[in-house]
């Protein structure tokens, strides 16, 4: 007599009959094939590598489901959320609420279209075995997310936003080109951790009833397999650390371990601490990589789980697909080796090649990171310029990061907007024009191009062909119309309101004496995102190179591509990182914890 599919779940079928014939009668009731190992042998229902807010997020979906869920970090507990804890919280909707009080017109088409034209996927979009395929599936199920439950499922939560979106990958080139046609960054009140905490208050919940068990200082060097399916890990305990999180902890090992489960779920984010690994994946298309960069993750952000999940039959796309931005500052006050800072400017400073040379478009600060990437390459120098006052710097320059913006990381929304709406420094801003290595601050034009010259040893930047790009440009305010494209831009940022009110400062000339000091600041590259990754279905199952699921193995997060091996293809919209953690870590959790049921 056949089995009533609805009796059985893999886990009784696991234990009552050893994994062979458990996945023959999975198979025979159309199944996905089961994990080899029987179910009296595991250690837990799931375990999940990586305790960023990906894995808590699998992780906490996992439990919610019932499930037993062993939870892996190599770093000590106090780095639990990963990257997430650092980053500024913003995050990506589309027609929301704080979009429509600001008149802002979105929909879904819009944003797809926006999507698509920026992410240019050309890898075999409509090949199943295509490096793109499943990137693209995710790009349309993100979307349906980001337009629909994602801001009430996290509402539910307890997240808020600050009222004001910002209007981050302008593009500023054509409608059909890359870039956000309207603002969507709604930046999160309690910042990144803001955005981390609902999450591990669950996981924690859930690790006193039982369900969830914390083994930080797990250095996972292989996942186990049996019979073509991964049926658990195994690694080194590293030796307990005390460091504070994002410092370097040791790697001093003090044992092994193995452990056994029908799924593991790999969330361990991407390769932006390692500067080898972004070196070997750099892009031709962008040239030599710098010679000199600045880091945007911890060390830890190693990579190391990428080849570890390949040998175990995963398959690897878009791995020359990685986001690092143009606006790195080195940090007066590192927490990890070489940690940098980046700048959201808004678009009214002067962006200059090495040589002191201005961009032509995208390179404008807010418009196009890797279009600007991409200019830098080609100008044959590992830095640019921006050039700018202090009127500009007083209103426009937000530091990304949790640390750098501490009125909106204690949610004291009053503070943050006062902050704004005053025209004075931010102090984290000022911090970095009194003690910031990249920064020349000068009260005439003269001494400014040579203090940018002291500052890279070099006589690269002319006084007099500064002088007259910065003329030329300042003629272009004196009417309401122009031929300077960035004058546009600037115009076009103050029609809109929350531009105006907090990001964007009115239209006047550099050399303006009452708008002084005078201000140059060394922009580095600073990584950050991996955009490649592990290829995984809509469900977050890897797959191998065939493009059938690897049994027992899930993937969300950055180490995914935030979705399907490269979600965002060449390039990102902004707000999408810690979303599509979201989204992916919620998707994987959810079918591996149907999986294991």
């Amino acid at each position: 007599m056949r089995p009533d599919p609805s009796s059985l779940t893999r886990r009784a079928l696991l234990a009552a009959g050893g994994g062979a014939a458990a996945g023959s009668a999975l198979g025979a009731l159309g199944f996905a094939e089961a994990a080899a190992a029987p179910s009296a042998s595991a250690d837990a229902d799931a375990i999940v590598v990586g305790g960023g807010l990906a894995g808590l997020v699998a992780t906490s979906e996992l439990a919610a489901a019932g499930r037993k869920v062993l939870l892996l970090d190599q770093e000590p507990e106090a780095s639990l959320g990963g990257q997430a804890f650092w980053s500024l919280g913003g995050l990506f909707f589309v027609d929301s609420t704080e979009q429509r009080l600001a008149g802002i017109k979105d929909s879904l088409d819009l944003a797809r279209a926006d999507w698509f034209n920026t992410a240019g996927f050309d890898r075999g979009v409509n090949d199943p075995l295509g490096e793109d395929h499943w990137a693209a599936k995710w790009a349309n199920a993100y979307l349906e997310f980001a337009s629909g439950e994602k801001r009430s499922w996290l509402a539910g939560l307890g997240v808020s936003w600050v009222p004001i979106v910002g209007w981050a990958e302008r593009g500023g080139q054509l409608a059909d080109g890359p870039g956000n046609s309207v603002p969507r960054f709604h930046i999160t009140l309690g910042t990144g951790p803001g955005v981390m905490e609902p999450f591990e208050k669950l996981v924690r919940q859930h690790a006193e009833r039982g369900r969830v068990s914390f083994r930080f200082r797990h250095r996972v060097d292989a996942l186990v397999t049996t019979n073509g399916a991964v049926t658990g890990v195994r690694g080194a305990v590293l030796e307990a650390s005390g460091a504070a999180r994002g410092t370097p902890s040791s790697r001093k090992q003090v044992g092994d371990f193995e452990l056994r489960a029908p799924v593991v779920v790999v969330t361990s984010g991407g390769i932006g601490g390692n500067l080898d690994l972004v070196r070997a994946n750099w892009p031709a298309r962008l040239g030599t990589p710098p010679a000199r960069m600045v880091t945007g993750v911890p060390a830890h952000v190693d990579g190391r789980m990428l080849a570890i999940s390949q040998s175990a039959g995963a398959r690897l796309v878009n791995r020359d697909r990685m986001w690092h931005y143009t606006e790195g500052l080195a940090n007066h006050s590192p927490i990890w080796p070489g940690h940098g800072i980046r700048v959201l400017a808004a678009p009214s400073s002067l962006w200059l090649d090495g040589n002191g040379r201005r961009f032509p478009l995208p390179g404008v600060p807010s418009y196009d990171t890797l279009g600007t990437l991409e200019l830098i390459a080609r100008s044959g120098h590992d830095h640019s310029w921006f050039v700018l006052n202090k009127r500009i710097i007083d209103k426009e320059f937000v530091l990304s990061g949790s640390e750098q913006n501490p009125e909106l990381t204690r949610k004291d929304l009053l503070g943050y907007l006062a902050s704004r709406l005053l025209n004075s420094t931010p102090p984290p801003v000022k911090a970095f024009m009194d003690r910031g290595a990249d920064f020349v601050v000068a009260s005439s034009l003269p001494d400014l191009v040579a203090g940018m010259n002291r500052l890279t040893g070099s006589n690269r930047v002319r006084l007099e062909d500064l002088r007259a790009q910065i003329e030329v440009r300042d003629r272009q305010v004196d009417n309401p119309f122009t031929k300077d494209n960035q004058v546009m831009g600037i115009r076009n940022s103050l029609a809109y309101v929350g531009d105006s009110l907090a990001r964007t400062a009115p239209l006047h000339k550099i050399l303006d004496p009452a708008a002084g000091p005078l201000i140059a600041i060394r922009m580095n590259v600073l990584t950050r995102k991996t955009l490649g990754g592990l290829q995984t279905d809509l469900s977050g199952r890897v797959l191998g190179a065939n493009g059938q699921p690897v049994r027992g193995l899930y993937a969300a997060g950055e180490v995914a591509g935030f979705g399907g091996g490269g979600v965002h293809g060449y390039r990102a919209l902004e707000g999408t990182f810690l979303g599509g953690c979201l989204f992916s870590g919620r998707q994987a959790g959810r079918a591996a914890a149907a999986e294991s049921a």
